[in-house]
């Protein structure tokens, strides 16, 4: 179906990958992973043919339709919600607003105007064969959470969020045989991902698809796809059949690496040793031969580092922790409705629901960002409380190297201290004297984390995290909440990273009221639907 031959990539004098050779079978849906900078995207480029490779050819099947998720989310804002999501088939898109034009403007006394409404009747019905475009947009728009009265509305008076929603529902409308997804599940609320991973699952062509959600890799994939030596290795069954088979082989190279280390140890001492004595000289030369053929190099760990995440708390926390009551928020509506609830010792908390639906302003009222219009917010006195703004990309900005930034707030931090903070973080040695302003997102959200390990509070709040997370830096964050002695409450869209951490789940509702769930996310689920 898609055929990858001989592909190449090189920026300068670095190569991202080089020779990759894959074939993308019909029925396969196909996860692809890689360390944060591997070249992921750069790939998914090259297979979408937006850009060209350094060398080698990408060939698909001829007559299949090949559908691309994009990422400009204001490519359509005079476009109505409706009109951006049948654009996806643009063949469609053109002949229905030609046939439109014609009928309010055309003069049916002139015949090329009727036969070129013949031709455009004919591209419809090849396109749209029953001719339920309207009622399988409508479907579409409405599963994504848009009611049926908005989808004239116009796509500038969405948020950035919803904008990629229709951008979603144009790619999959198309309904292509072959189709590309770099990060589909960004900016979507759990429903909506929900509803992704259904349309996913019944795709019957070949799908190629890049995330850092591990359930959702779980969920869809049939195949992993794991870029690492700027090489393609590929892998049956979902991400945690991949997690497993890696480790395996990970384990054993490390195992003969260190056998071939060892041996290779042996044969230079007696190399050293035997050298220069001539009765020895025959057998210094054998030696020096087999330690020739010695490749230690093929014997290679993945390039993959794991950050270390250790929030520690320099104050024990007390009986009292945190009281909401009666808090009530709105804007142009509310938002927040008597919101009440007392979170106790060791609650470590799941915030969840919709997009818009006042989780970021609930947790800016907690901290101190944001005033309610009523209500009262009660900490204990032994809380610390340490906050992961959902902003963060945004607030980190400066021309101090990273851990001049670290050691800015509150005491002087020792630079000893925050550099091995950095270096858990994976910022290792000339990386920690970067510019704090030239630095990725994902990168500013691991800054965010190591402040909050070194100002060591003891209730942590977090504002969606994981965004710009890679899925090794996810783990870790779960691994870091979990083995936490305080308290936390986070709002996440990520299922593993509510799984692992959160004993309690509070749940958002659309009408202002909300679920006060104790227990994890799995009886959760169980009690209340997915």
């Amino acid at each position: 179906m898609v055929e990858v031959n001989n592909l190449t990539m090189r920026y300068g004098s670095r190569v991202l990958f080089e020779n990759i050779n894959l074939k993308f079978d019909v029925g396969k849906r196909y996860g692809l992973i890689g360390a944060n900078g591997a070249g992921k995207t750069t790939l998914m480029k090259i297979l979408s043919k937006q850009i060209q490779p350094t060398s080698g050819n990408i060939s698909v099947q001829n007559g299949l339709r090949v559908g691309t998720l994009s990422q400009n989310q204001f490519a359509f804002e005079d476009f109505t919600l409706k009109d951006a999501v049948m654009y996806g088939n643009k063949r469609l898109y053109d002949a229905v607003k030609e046939k439109e034009d014609l009928c309010i403007n055309g003069d049916f006394e002139d015949e090329k105007v009727n036969d070129r409404l013949g031709e455009l009747e004919i591209i419809c019905a090849e396109e749209d064969p029953t001719y339920e475009v309207d009622v399988n947009i409508e479907k579409t728009l409405t599963s994504l959470g848009f009611p049926v009265e908005v989808h004239e509305d116009l796509m500038s008076s969405l948020s950035g969020g919803d904008k990629f929603k229709i951008l979603l529902a144009q790619v999959l409308y198309y309904k292509p045989e072959v189709l590309f997804l770099d990060e589909p599940t960004n900016n979507l609320d759990l429903e909506a991902i929900a509803w992704l991973e259904g349309q996913l699952k019944r795709h019957e062509g070949t799908m190629v698809v890049i995330s850092h959600d591990r359930h959702f890799l779980n969920s869809i994939c049939t195949n992993i796809l794991d870029l690492d030596f700027k090489k393609v290795r590929e892998f049956s069954g979902n991400y945690n059949d991949w997690y497993i088979a890696a480790n395996l082989v990970q384990k054993q190279q490390e195992l003969e690496r260190n056998k071939k280390l060892k041996e290779k140890a042996d044969l230079e001492a007696f190399v050293r040793r035997f050298s220069a004595n001539a009765s020895k000289a025959k057998q210094a030369t054998s030696r020096q031969k087999q330690l020739d053929k010695l490749n230690i190099e093929d014997l290679q760990s993945s390039t993959r580092r794991d950050p270390s995440i250790v929030f520690k708390a320099k104050r024990e926390i007390g009986n009292e922790i945190l009281e909401i009551e009666n808090i009530s928020k709105g804007f142009d509506e509310k938002v927040l409705n008597d919101m009440s609830f007392r979170v106790e010792k060791g609650d470590k908390i799941a915030l969840i629901g919709p997009n818009g639906i006042g989780k970021t302003t609930l947790l800016s009222i907690i901290i101190g960002d944001l005033q309610a219009d009523s209500g009262k917010v009660k900490w204990g006195a032994t809380i610390e409380p340490s906050y992961f703004p959902q902003n963060t990309t945004d607030l980190i900005d400066g021309s101090e190297p990273l851990y001049e930034w670290l050691q800015s707030f509150g005491e002087k931090k020792d630079i000893d201290e925050v550099r091995k903070c950095l270096g858990r973080m994976l910022f290792s040695g000339e990386e920690q004297k970067k510019s704090i302003k030239s630095i990725s997102g994902g990168e500013k959200h691991r800054m965010m984390l190591s402040k909050m390990m070194l100002q060591k509070g003891n209730f942590l709040i977090l504002d969606e995290p994981d965004n710009h997370l890679d899925l090794e830096a996810i783990i870790a964050l779960g691994e870091g909440l979990y083995n936490f002695n305080g308290n936390a409450i986070c709002a996440t869209h990520d299922r593993e990273l509510i799984d692992a951490f959160a004993n309690r789940i509070i749940e958002l509702k659309e009408d202002g009221s909300f679920i006060d769930f104790k227990g994890n996310y799995e009886d959760f689920r169980e009690k209340f639907g997915a």
